[in-house]
């Protein structure tokens, strides 16, 4: 079940703060993960936040009825 739009945006922003306490300096974050609780994201883990937000932005745009952006293909 896709979880609430509020909740979506709620999980959106507690991990980009995250995110931005790792690039500041942070060793270790705490964040929300679906229903699944609590998970603690690191220096060395920072990659794996990233998807983490682009897949909670995908599924706000999917639960907004927004179409998904399509790839850019760039020729040189």
């Amino acid at each position: 079940m896709m979880a609430d739009i509020t909740i979506l945006k709620t999980r959106l922003e507690e991990a980009e703060i995250a995110l931005h306490k790792l690039m500041t300096g942070a060793r270790e974050v705490k964040v929300k993960v679906d229903d699944y609780g609590e998970t603690t994201f690191s220096e060395t883990n920072i990659a794996h936040l990233e998807r983490y937000i682009a897949k909670l932005k995908q599924d706000i745009a999917r639960a907004l009825g927004r179409p998904r952006r399509k790839p850019l293909f760039i020729k040189f």
